[in-house]
């Protein structure tokens, strides 16, 4: 690859000195200094470890998946194996994107596709992921070149393009159509889409696609301020999509655009958007691998450390007509789906065999039917003491008498004589 790319540089050298002085040198120059930095990062890249042919929960210094299998070990998830069948779209590149392509890919995910048209810039380097010497590359393949290092089995597929173009939406569409030959009769290519990006005009292009598609996608976002951000699961025709519950601004009417000023910037906190993203990613594992409960939305406030959730469902107006066919399908296919969720809860609850009350195990803890040991405890007596023990206390149950002795009639005495006493004292 190294040689190629030394080639490829010669080319460009020779076609900048063939062609006139022109406005053309400067874009050849460019390419020229983009192939210098891609060659930096291949010499660079040496210390990267070999593919891993299948996962294996051996517990080794040596074995990158160890701590992912224990997973499966601990009975969290039922097979952490088919992480690599997925596929996820990740669409925008930045503060959050970045770092949940990073976990994905350190999770062991079988294939990612990145979507950005942004370069990187020193004023990315607040964030997490990005490095000052990727300045200058696109994100897309910044991301690869990173990516690639961390774990060489995940398969990346990078897409430097602005979805919100007419060519760029094509392209979009149709990469998330493409799929392996084993994966006919699914209607897209990919199995969740994430949106990390940070204008409606995207999200709304996300979300067209997705409607289109029948795609299952996640949209995460971190607001202006840098202290809140939210996660949001939006299944066609079952959940609201992005154009079913606009943002309000939208919603009265004011363009989007006009609202940035002009020397302003939003501000931007990795540790909000670590958050973020690592809510996205661990409700993408969820979704993918069938463990826990996904959060259909999900919120983030930093300076309460809250976290609202809520469910939307669709709106029967919606101005999207590919959401409002969608609807149309979910409640079609309703009725079918309910029996057929029924009747595989039905055929568990039938299989399930009677286990014992308790059964060994190396701490040699027991379980005791608490009516076995009520009746146990009305059985005995209660004033009954085990073998071998005296009772040497007074039983607080009952009322104790006091000695009968020659007390009182000393007292009696004692009277007599003091009033015998008051008498000679009287006559006196």
């Amino acid at each position: 690859m190294e040689d190629e790319l030394r080639a490829l540089q010669e080319s460009i050298e020779g076609l900048k000195r063939s062609l006139p002085v022109s406005d053309h040198h400067d874009s050849i120059s460019e390419m020229q200094q983009r192939v210098g930095r891609i060659m930096s990062l291949v010499k660079s890249s040496g210390g990267r470890r070999s593919k891993v042919k299948e996962l294996s929960a051996e517990v080794v210094d040596s074995n990158p998946y160890s701590r992912l299998m224990a997973l499966q070990r601990m009975g969290i998830v039922e097979n952490y194996e088919r992480i690599r069948n997925f596929s996820v779209a990740i669409v925008g590149i930045g503060g959050v994107g970045s770092v949940a392509a990073e976990m994905l890919t350190r999770c062991g995910i079988g294939r990612l596709l990145l979507y950005d048209y942004d370069t990187v810039e020193l004023a990315n380097m607040n964030r997490l992921f990005f490095r000052p010497d990727q300045v200058g590359m696109t994100k897309t393949d910044a991301a690869v070149q990173t990516l690639s290092d961390i774990n060489p089995d995940v398969v990346l597929e990078s897409y430097s393009l602005n979805i919100t173009t007419v060519k760029g939406f094509d392209t979009f569409i149709e990469s998330l159509k493409r799929r392996k030959p084993e994966e006919d009769g699914r209607s897209s290519g990919v199995d969740l889409v994430l949106s990390c990006v940070d204008n409606y005009e995207a999200r709304m292009v996300v979300n067209q696609a997705c409607n289109e598609l029948n795609q299952t996608w996640m949209e995460s976002g971190v607001s202006e301020d840098a202290v809140s951000g939210h996660i949001q699961l939006l299944v066609p025709g079952e959940t609201a999509c992005f154009a079913c519950a606009p943002p309000l601004v939208v919603a009265s009417g004011v363009d989007e655009r006009t609202l940035k000023r002009e020397g302003v910037c939003a501000a931007s906190l990795p540790t909000t958007m670590g958050v973020v993203a690592g809510l996205l990613v661990q409700n993408a594992l969820k979704y993918l691998l069938k463990f826990g409960q996904v959060s259909p939305y999900l919120g983030y406030n930093s300076l309460k450390d809250y976290f609202p959730t809520m469910e939307m469902k669709p709106n029967p107006q919606c101005s999207n007509s590919a959401c409002l066919e969608r609807q149309k399908e979910y409640i079609q296919a309703k009725p079918a789906r309910d029996a057929l969720a029924k009747a595989k809860l039905e055929a568990e609850s039938s299989s399930q065999t009677e286990c014992p009350l308790h059964m060994d195990n190396e701490w040699n803890i027991s379980v005791v039917d608490d009516s076995e040991a009520e009746t146990s405890n009305h059985s005995r007596k209660p004033d009954a003491l085990p073998e071998g023990l005296v009772r040497e206390l007074p039983n607080a149950d009952k009322y104790q008498e006091p000695p009968v002795s020659g007390g009182i009639s000393a007292i009696n005495d004692d009277l007599e004589e003091l009033q015998r006493q008051l008498d000679a004292l009287n006559s006196a």
